[in-house]
């Protein structure tokens, strides 16, 4: 993983409000989001998520780029990638992480981990922390997801062509928190 502009993308990875379902709220800055049962009074906008509680951050990647994350609470967590023109009005599987063939997710809950992209579904037999890396050579048309704890542990990579910039983009259950981590 070497040459990573990591320090580069660590100033644009936010969280985008414009993207986010109302039943999300955000803390410390855009990098921390936490879904509630009460809605947040955001204005309409087109790239909101209407159905799902999803946000996406604001800068795409089209690079080697490499960012964490940490997670808690019983409701799991979808970390992953998607294009920008992935479906965002509606409940069906176009507009949910993963579930389609513009995105692509690692789901993680306090008992299973499993991998998505449209309609494929690949339990993870190791155990997901509640640290989650992610590497993006989106040239090298590979997307690996890690453990991260003591060591750093490979859950799933994905070899693939990709075609359009990507998003880092997450679905947070009710009763979850998402963090963005400073690395």
């Amino acid at each position: 993983m070497s040459h990573l502009n990591v320090s580069d993308y660590q100033n644009k990875f936010y969280l985008d409000p414009n993207t986010a379902n109302s039943f999300l709220c955000f803390s410390d800055g855009r990098r921390v989001v936490t879904t509630r049962s009460d809605l947040q009074p955001y204005p309409d906008h087109p790239d909101r998520f209407t159905s799902w509680a999803q946000v996406l951050c604001k800068a795409g990647m089209a690079g080697r780029c490499y960012w964490e994350v940490e997670w808690a609470g019983n409701g799991g967590v979808s970390i992953g990638v998607c294009y920008k023109n992935m479906s965002r009005a509606g409940g069906g599987t176009e507009c949910q992480l993963g579930h389609n063939s513009k995105s692509w997710s690692l789901d993680c809950s306090p008992t299973v981990c499993s991998f998505q992209h449209n309609k494929e579904n690949v339990t993870i037999s190791a155990k997901c922390s509640s640290r989650i890396g992610v590497y993006l050579d989106y040239r090298g048309g590979t997307l690996s997801f890690f453990s991260v704890s003591d060591a750093m542990v490979l859950l799933h990579k994905v070899k693939t062509t990709f075609t359009q910039p990507l998003y880092p983009g997450f679905w947070v259950g009710l009763g979850s928190t998402l963090k963005l981590c400073s690395i």
